[in-house]
């Protein structure tokens, strides 16, 4: 009897469980089947037409003869079946179509500008007089102030004043280090050498460990401060270090760059440091007289992913491989080996006799950047989470480092200011995660601490501040701790260009933090070294708006992305705070003036009380509210979408989608046993009755099955369409998709065990069970195999669930072993392979659990790998022969199943010892829904209903697997289960199964069985569900979120929603065309292997 709705059910016997497993029938016992006619006379009574029994006694009419068959041309019947044809291949293609045309609408796609700021004499006033329109008088007192320094001369500002492009050099050289993943709370409450020592010195023991509080020449000790460091998402490396360089804010489409690396094309103050004349930014120490010194170096240890991005930068690199998250090690010993010598001959830590060297030794200069990129901390939370012991060893490891890191610092020389910033590119979530926007991922700390000689004055240099208290630099700016108690990761790029003399990268758009910048150090008598800070955070700030300022209203000549309205507004802003800037200037002028200042700007005044001014402060606060709405505008709108053509993929998805309902296609009745054939008997009272009882009976199976088809509809509403527009459901969906398919799982049991007579009713019960239990007793996905927190880690349990894989491989897919004479046992070869696999991946695990590093069971698991692909070859191989002497098609199933149980079995070698337990319940529970698949008469699963199931079976194994629709939970150990190299494709390969396999494994699995049997020319009820509601979650994500486009979530969660509800389309998206391909060739193959048509050269 045809499966109702889901394709014919197969009703080859077979062996295997997962293989079509025989109907399950009504076990109700009954007469033997009456003749037609009584058969038709029951049918016409149900439907309520006229009676068609004879009277009592007399014999039943003949039936009457069958129509004549259809006579209308061939013409015509031609004509149907190719717009039949064009119904069911059209849909397909043409929302593949829109959906393209939406992604590219969608994806914001800033466009790159190759143009660089300049370091030029004059380019600052020039810059000050383009955007702020400030005179050639107030430019020229700002240089004899000192406040700018891009005067004519050789060494830019004034003589005896800190060189510099803009505005004068604040320190003569920085160290960058970058530990990888440092949340917040990490820098604030677990390095308590480091940092907890230097913000809370009274509370730390001077007689501790590593230095105990005391730092070097006499306790002398600079200033510090910790900041939360808020990072945009995404919250991946490559995307941080772009924004940490260039300003700008990296969109979310070049995530893929994390993979691969890309060069930096725009401008940075890595490239400024490299191509900016010398002459026009040395420091202080150079300014002062003596031999000058060649142009400083710069120098880079640790992830290679800086080498990726400034190839060329870096004087003295040394890159390590970073993309192994299991190798928690290699990076930062390689740090911990170069990062001493690299701070010994910093400047201002060189020997002084060996640092003047001049240009004749240019490979012996000093270094004025050292890069420095830990690891460790980010590799052991993607391996072992946050709150493992494995971190806090690491976290010491990082604050005995920075400890002495940060006193070499203290010990630079008395005239040198060296600044080092320690800091996280972003943060980690509680399993250890990243690339979201959560709270925890985007709250990275950061560090700044400067050496004794930055912020003090002489009779601070070695008082109070350099004692080691938490006093910073720049107080004198009013409410400066307030505002950047917090603050964005790109405000630190115009910040470090001041410091090193740079000008700001031309498309950065942060804003600069004054509370970093040491005030500019003139030289002795100056009497500018004791003015108010506050003009040069004022000039510090007109610079950096006049320079945000310039990129925007750039962008918006070559771009319409930019809104007329906002850059208005903004415009308004910035012609505010200019003005004020104006009259602060003048106002300085004009006091100047009048206590007979000389032409060198106010030497001679008290103190230069006068530059003080009220105005100066206004003036702060003006462009540092410009630059936050800058900054705002460019979070919100960067790139402005493509609303017409997201409008337009839209509706072409609509159509699409509307064309693809199965219900046009006809695939079968949604409730089963709607037009079944009803027995009532021979016409007799007693037969009446029956027929009656029978219908009664009939007619609550089939409220009970329409009950099912209504769950599964408003179950798959909410799942594919109403879950897309709330971040609450989407964070949830693992519960979600767990009670919708646990749910629908009871509604057939409970139909099964109310049918008359009983009957296995146990499938249902037993999908419904793997998947509880799955979330129950199996965890630990993707984590290292000598993880022990997992009981699914434990050897019992992962070398019982390979036996038992084994085992169902052996009993499922093959006949039973051979025995030999001598009581041996014969395994096939087929079956020896993935025998084999099995037994190496299981070494492989145990070898991984050894404390031993040198047994990391590599080998061993290539060894699983090559073992899987061989079977895989030989499925493959068996599935390409069209037809063999003596074969069937009715076996391609089987062989197909057998290709997907050795697909599965690379799934579990990349995904860890979890996934044995896991694969031995999804087996299991596939077992059980191929049996209600396969259910005839009263028991059989409508087709919507069914594919309901096997879609949330699916779904709840990505999930249960430590998946999510979010970047964050990539599984990227995947990629070293057997080697601790990086390996492109083989890396890619192993990172998309074990994120892509299930889906990939169950859509194919579904694809297979339901086409079982099916007669020609009839479409699969199943699969045809299955893909329709794909198609439903699809344009529910686009329309999710385009209306969520400027949702604060949207990039965080609805955005990868989005995204990975693409890639699973794309993946039905495949396996409809090989089922159309396959169809095909299984037309052509169903004929005899003797046909004409399958003999070489006849037709």
């Amino acid at each position: 009897m045809p499966l109702r709705g889901a394709g014919a059910a197969a009703t080859t016997p077979s062996h295997t469980m997962m293989s079509s497993p025989p109907p399950l029938e009504d076990s109700t016992p009954s007469a033997p089947p009456p003749p037609p006619s009584a058969s038709r006379a029951g049918r016409t009574r149900r439907r309520g037409g006229a009676s068609a029994s004879a009277p009592p006694g007399r014999p039943p009419p003949e039936a009457p003869p069958p129509p004549p068959p259809d006579r209308r041309p061939r013409g015509d019947a031609g004509g149907r079946r190719t717009r039949s044809r064009w119904r069911e291949l059209l849909p397909p293609p043409l929302l593949f179509v829109g959906l393209a045309i939406f992604a590219r609408s969608f994806f914001l796609s800033r466009t790159p500008f190759r143009d660089r700021s300049a370091c030029a004499p004059g380019s600052g006033g020039d810059l000050l007089t383009r955007a702020l329109g400030l005179d050639e008088a107030d430019v020229a007192f700002l240089r004899r102030g000192g406040f700018l320094s891009d005067g004519r001369g050789e060494g830019g500002g004034s003589a005896g004043g800190g060189g510099g492009c803009w505005s004068p050099r604040r320190a003569d050289a920085v160290a960058f280090v970058v530990v990888d993943a440092l949340r917040f709370d990490f820098a604030r409450d677990r390095l308590p050498l480091s940092i907890g020592s230097r913000l809370f010195p009274d509370l730390l023991d001077a007689t501790s460990v590593e230095g105990g509080g005391q730092g070097p020449r006499g306790g002398r000790r600079g200033s510090s401060r910790l900041y939360k460091f808020v990072a945009d998402p995404p919250t991946v490396t490559m995307q941080r270090l772009k924004g940490l360089t260039t300003g700008g804010l990296p969109t979310f489409a070049d995530i893929s760059g994390s993979f691969g690396g890309a060069e930096v094309e725009e401008d940075s103050w890595v490239e400024q440091l490299k191509d900016a004349p010398w002459q026009r930014r040395r420091g202080r120490r150079e300014n002062g007289g003596g031999k000058p010194e060649g142009r400083p170096r710069t120098a880079f240890v640790g992830d290679d992913t800086w080498h990726d991005l400034f190839p060329t930068m870096f004087d003295d690199s040394h890159p390590y491989p970073s993309f192994n998250t299991r190798d928690l090690d290699t990076v930062d010993n390689g740090c911990l080996e170069h990062l001493p010598r690299l701070l010994d001959n910093m400047v201002g830590l060189k020997d002084s006799a060996s640092e003047s060297t001049g240009d004749s030794d240019p490979n012996s200069a000093p270094f004025e950047l050292v890069v420095s990129h830990f690891l460790g901390v980010d590799h052991v939370g993607h391996t072992y989470g946050p709150n493992n012991p494995h971190m806090v060893d690491k976290l010491h490891q990082m604050d005995l480092m920075l400890d002495r890191t940060l006193r070499k610092i203290d010990g630079a020389s008395k005239d040198a200011c060296i600044v080092a910033f320690v800091l996280g590119d972003h943060g980690m979530t509680e399993d250890g995660n990243h690339g979201g926007g959560s709270d925890e991922e985007v709250g990275a700390g950061l560090f700044a601490h400067f050496s004794p000689e930055c912020g003090t004055d002489d009779d601070g240099g070695g008082g109070e501040a350099g004692a080691g208290t938490s006093t910073k630099v720049g107080d004198e700016v009013p409410g400066a701790a307030a505002a950047f108690d917090s603050i964005h990761q790109i405000d630190l790029v115009p910040t470090i260009s001041f410091l090193l003399g740079l000008p700001v990268p031309y498309a950065n758009i942060g804003g600069v933090v004054p509370d970093l910048l040491p005030p500019p150090r003139f030289d002795e008598g100056d009497d500018r070294r004791s003015r108010s800070a506050t003009p040069h955070a004022a000039t510090a700030l007109a610079l950096n708006a006049a320079q945000v300022w310039e990129y925007l209203s750039n962008y918006a000549k070559r771009s319409r992305d930019l809104p007329r309205d906002r850059l208005e507004e903004l415009r308004g802003l910035l012609d505010g705070a200019a003005a004020t800037l104006r009259e602060a200037v003048a106002r300085s002028r004009e006091a100047t003036e009048s206590r007979g200042s000389d032409a060198e700007g106010g030497q001679g005044m008290d103190g230069g009380d006068h530059l003080d001014a009220i105005a100066y402060r206004r003036a702060c606060a003006l462009f540092k509210l410009f630059l936050s709405e800058s900054t705002g505008l460019g979070r919100r709108v960067w790139t402005q979408f493509d609303e017409r053509g997201m409008a337009i993929g839209i509706v072409v998805m609509f159509v699409a989608w509307i064309a693809s309902a199965p219900l046009w296609k006809g695939c079968g009745r949604e409730v089963a046993g709607e037009e079944e054939d009803t027995d009532v008997g021979d016409g007799s009272l007693k037969g009446h009755d029956e027929g009656t009882t029978k219908g009664n009976a009939r007619a609550a199976e089939d409220g009970a099955a329409r009950m099912e088809v209504a769950a599964t509809l408003a179950f798959m509403t909410f799942q594919c369409a109403v879950l897309a527009f709330g971040n609450s459901y989407i964070e949830n969906e693992r519960e979600v998709v767990t009670f919708f398919s646990s749910a629908l799982c009871l509604l057939v049991f409970r139909r099964w065990c109310c049918l008359p007579g009983g009957g296995a009713a146990w499938p249902p019960l037993v999908a419904a069970l793997c998947a509880r239990t799955h979330d129950v007793v199996v965890d630990g996905h993707g984590l290292d195999p000598s993880l022990r927190l997992h009981a699914a880690h434990h050897p019992l349990a992962f070398l019982s669930s390979l036996a038992a894989l084994a085992a169902m491989r052996l009993v499922l897919f093959d006949p039973p072993p051979k025995r030999r004479g001598g009581g041996t046992v014969s395994i096939g070869f087929s079956a020896g392979i993935d025998v084999v696999a099995m037994a190496f991946l299981a070494a492989s695990w145990t070898e991984k659990r050894s404390p031993d590093p040198s047994r990391n069971g590599f080998l061993t698991a290539r060894l699983a790998m090559a073992s899987v692909f061989v079977g895989l070859v030989e499925s493959l191989v068996g599935l390409s022969g069209r037809c063999q002497p003596g074969g069937s098609p009715g076996h391609r199933p089987e062989r197909a199943r057998l290709a997907l149980f050795r697909a599965m079995m690379f799934v579990t070698i990349v995904t860890g010892p979890s996934m044995a337990s896991t694969a031995v319940l999804v087996v299991v529970q596939s077992a059980a829904l191929l049996r209600m698949a396969g259910a005839t008469g009263p028991r059989e699963v409508p087709a919507p209903v069914m594919a309901a199931l096997w879609r949330l079976a699916i779904r709840h194994v990505f999930f249960a697997t430590n998946h999510h629709c979010s970047f964050n939970r990539l599984q990227f150990s995947a990629a070293f289960v057997a080697t601790d190299t990086f390996q492109f494709h083989l890396a890619g390969a192993s990172l998309f199964a074990n994120t892509f396999g299930w889906e990939i494994l169950g859509s194919t699995l579904v694809m297979t069985s339901s086409g079982e049997g099916r007669p020609a020319g009839k479409g699969y009820g199943v699969w045809d569900y299955f893909l329709f509601f794909q198609w439903t979650e699809m344009l529910a994500s686009c329309i999710s979120v385009s209306a969520m486009k400027r949702h604060l979530m949207v990039w965080a969660i609805f955005a990868p929603r989005w995204m990975f509800a693409a890639l699973f389309t794309a993946v039905g998206m495949f396996l409809w065309i090989v089922d159309v391909v396959a169809r095909k060739g299984l037309s052509w193959c169903d004929l005899p292997c003797d046909s004409p048509r399958n003999s070489r050269g006849k037709r």
